[in-house]
């Protein structure tokens, strides 16, 4: 049977809370053998923890940039301290969700510019000295997240996920010389998005994954404008399950069978991340 990993979604949001192991089975009976449930702040470390030993799935722990407004110095420190305290725990794979976010206009300007920037250089420091991987968030600033990652390199270099990339082809092409695998998801299946939908197509095999970032970045058939949900159609729920429909659109883009990008994208999450070769048979 073919399977798939969906290398970011966070099970753990209010939206998918009420039936959230329904939501589990449904992706698992459409082949998503596992998930990666990253966090976001230091207010959901144990939801994604207990989610993850739950479904048997995967978590990373980080504070996301759109919650560094809201964050303390001292979440550094918890960070730091729960890393330490789970490091035994095989279903911890990586410090995130991390990095920096220059389209939120709040973000962009000082003092939270540099703001978001220190805590994203600290999680850095967090997952060398963790030996741990990282999960990006990458929202017009790969340059800027990429600037730290090579001042920063551990020895022996980075190993994660660019998650919902959307730069462009040199973009992208550092992230992978450094180490990187990018994610793609329901923001690929809208026809519009040209940039996307070739780098998807053209990168090479071994630098993709697949993810659906659900609840967020819903694909094309899921979601509705603001005037279809004015006239009354209810947005669609994005849900890990939708993965292999997800999947299928990005194997056409690349003329391959849906099997053979599978079995690919799967090796690649388990490089990205090497803590899951433990966990996804």
């Amino acid at each position: 049977m073919t399977f798939w990993i969906d290398t970011h979604c966070h099970l753990d949001a209010e939206e998918l809370s009420a039936d959230v192991a329904d939501v589990r089975a449904r992706a698992r009976t459409n082949g998503v053998a596992h998930c990666v449930l990253p966090a976001v702040g230091v207010f959901n470390f144990e939801a994604v923890r207990v989610l993850a030993h739950r479904f048997s799935d995967s978590y990373a722990l980080g504070i996301h940039p759109l919650c560094v407004p809201q964050a303390q110095d001292a979440d550094l420190k918890a960070l730091d301290e729960e890393l330490a305290l789970r490091k035994s725990d095989p279903r911890l794979v990586a410090v995130g969700e991390i990095g920096l976010d220059y389209f939120v206009p709040a973000l962009i300007e000082s003092p939270m510019r540099e703001r978001q920037e220190y805590f994203y250089r600290e999680q850095l420091k967090l997952a060398r000295k963790h030996g741990l991987p990282v999960i990006l968030h990458v929202r017009r600033s790969a340059d800027k997240l990429l600037k730290h990652l090579r001042e920063l390199a551990p020895e022996g270099g980075w190993h994660g996920i660019g998650h919902a990339f959307n730069g462009s082809d040199q973009q992208a092409m550092e992230f992978i010389k450094l180490g990187f695998k990018l994610g793609f998801g329901g923001a690929v299946t809208f026809e519009p998005a040209l940039q996307l939908r070739r780098l998807a197509a053209e990168l090479p095999l071994d630098a993709l994954v697949m993810e659906t970032d659900s609840p967020d970045i819903p694909p094309h058939w899921i979601y509705k404008t603001a005037a279809e949900r004015e006239a009354g159609q209810a947005q669609g729920r994005n849900e890990p399950g939708e993965l292999p429909r997800i999947a299928q659109q990005v194997a056409a883009l690349r003329g391959m069978t849906v099997d053979a990008l599978a079995a690919a994208t799967t090796a690649n999450a388990l490089h990205a991340l090497p803590g899951l070769k433990a966990l996804v048979p």
